[in-house]
C-alpha cells in the first residue's frame, strides 16, 4: 500500500465562547485539518492543531510544512510503516511536531481501516473502558468561574480544570471560589499555563493553596524550567504536573532523571502524533510517573486520536481532550456521554468526517500528489 496523495484544508473552529488562557485568548481555533489518500482508496484523515506559545509552529507555517516539506517526502510510502514514516519526516525537518502528527494520525487512521481494526488495538488494545471527562474552566472573575462550576455540577461533571496564570492573589481568590462553591467531592486541578513564570512565585502561591485539596498543579512555571519544577516539587505537597515542559523524549528523560514533576501531560501536537505519544507514555512507565493526554483543543479527528493512546495505556490514567464541546461545528462525529468518553469499537479513528462542513470551515487548501 502506497501514499498517493494528500489534501490539506486549513480550517478555523468556531467555538461557543472565547476559550481564555494565562498567554492568549481564542475566539477560534485554527487547525489543519489533512486528508490523506492510498492505492487502494483507504483514505486517513489527521490534524494539526499548532500553538505558536508552545511548539513555535504558526497554522500557516503548519500548513506550508506539510504542503512543501512533508507532504512530498511522504507520498509512495507505506502508511502502514510508521517508523519508517516518522524517519523520512525527520531527515526532511527537525521538529514541527504538530505538522508531523497531522501525518501520523492520518497514517493510523489508514492503518485501522486497513485492519479493520480502532486505532487502539494497533498500540496495545483497549485497557480503560472509559474516562470521565473534565470541564475546563477559562479565566474569568472569581464569581463568574464558582458559577459556571456550579452549572457544570449540575450537568453532571465531577472534574474541573482551571485556567489561570495571572496575578496570583488573583488566581488564589479563583481557586477558593471554585471550591468553596462545588464543595470537598469535586475534583479540582489547576493550570498556571506557565504564568507565575519561576519557582519563587510559585511557591508564595502555593502556600496559599494547600489546604484546598487540588488534585495537582499544572506546569505553574516558564516551559525550559525544569529546575523550577524540581524546587517547587521539593516544597509542596500539592502533586506537580509538567506540560509545556514536556514535548518529546529528551525532555522526559530529564524530567525522569531530576524528578521534576509527579505527573507528565502528553499531548500529541506536541510530540509528533501517536507513535511518538505512545513511546512517552513508556518512558513514563519505567520511572512509574502517571500520564495524562491532553488537548491543543482539536476537533474530532485529532482527538478520537488522543483517546486511542489513552485508551490502550495503564499508565494513563487522565484525558482532557473536550475541543469538540468546545465548538459551535466540528468537522466529526466522536460522541461523549457526558460526564464521560466511552470509544466505540469502530475501525481506524472510528469517526465520519463530514466533508460539507470541512469545506464550510476551510480558509484556504491545498493539495500534495
Amino acid at each position: 500500500m502506497k501514499i498517493m496523495s494528500i489534501q490539506l484544508f486549513a480550517i478555523h473552529l468556531p467555538l461557543k465562547e472565547p476559550f481564555i488562557i494565562s498567554y492568549h485568548t481564542y475566539n477560534h481555533m485554527p487547525s489543519i485539518i489533512v486528508k490523506v489518500t492510498t492505492d487502494e482508496g483507504i483514505v486517513g484523515y489527521g490534524e494539526g492543531v499548532p500553538d505558536e506559545h508552545v511548539t513555535g509552529e504558526t497554522w500557516e507555517g503548519t500548513f506550508e510544512i506539510i504542503k512543501n516539506t512533508l507532504g512530498p517526502v511522504v507520498i509512495g510510502q507505506n502508511p502502514m510503516e510508521i517508523e519508517r514514516i516518522h524517519e523520512v519526516m525527520n531527515k526532511a525537518i527537525y521538529g514541527a511536531p504538530t505538522a508531523k502528527a497531522a501525518i501520523d494520525i492520518a497514517c493510523f487512521d489508514i492503518m485501522g481501516k486497513k485492519m479493520q481494526q480502532p486505532v487502539y488495538q494497533l498500540i496495545g488494545g483497549r485497557y480503560h473502558k472509559e474516562f470521565p471527562i473534565t470541564h475546563v474552566l477559562s479565566i474569568a472573575e472569581p464569581e463568574e468561574m464558582a458559577a459556571e462550576a456550579a452549572v457544570m455540577s449540575e450537568v453532571g461533571y465531577r472534574s474541573f480544570k482551571m485556567k489561570v496564570g495571572t496575578k496570583v492573589s488573583k488566581d488564589v481568590e479563583r481557586i477558593k471560589a471554585v471550591r468553596t462553591q462545588v464543595g470537598e467531592d469535586i475534583a479540582i486541578r489547576v493550570d498556571v499555563n506557565q504564568g507565575w513564570v519561576n519557582s519563587g512565585t510559585t511557591i508564595t502561591a502555593v502556600e496559599q493553596l494547600r489546604n484546598l485539596g487540588l488534585d495537582w498543579l499544572e506546569q505553574p512555571v516558564a516551559a525550559d524550567d525544569i529546575d523550577g519544577m524540581v524546587e517547587v516539587k521539593s516544597k509542596t505537597t500539592i502533586p506537580l504536573m509538567i506540560d509545556e515542559g514536556l514535548k518529546g523524549t529528551r525532555e522526559m528523560r530529564e524530567i525522569i532523571q531530576k524528578r521534576a514533576a509527579d505527573k507528565v501531560n502528553i499531548k500529541l501536537m506536541k510530540c509528533g502524533g501517536i507513535y511518538p505519544a505512545v513511546k512517552l507514555a513508556h518512558q513514563a512507565e519505567l520511572a512509574g510517573i502517571e500520564c495524562q493526554i491532553g488537548s491543543m483543543v482539536e476537533s474530532s479527528i485529532g482527538s478520537a486520536a488522543g483517546y486511542h493512546v489513552a485508551f490502550s495505556k495503564k499508565v494513563i490514567t487522565s484525558v482532557e481532550l473536550t475541543g469538540p464541546l468546545k465548538f459551535s461545528k466540528d468537522v466529526g462525529d466522536l460522541a461523549f456521554e457526558v460526564p464521560y468518553i466511552r470509544l466505540k469499537e469502530k475501525p481506524g479513528l472510528g469517526i465520519e468526517v463530514n466533508e460539507e462542513t470541512l469545506r464550510e470551515l476551510t480558509v484556504f487548501q491545498g493539495s500534495i500528489q
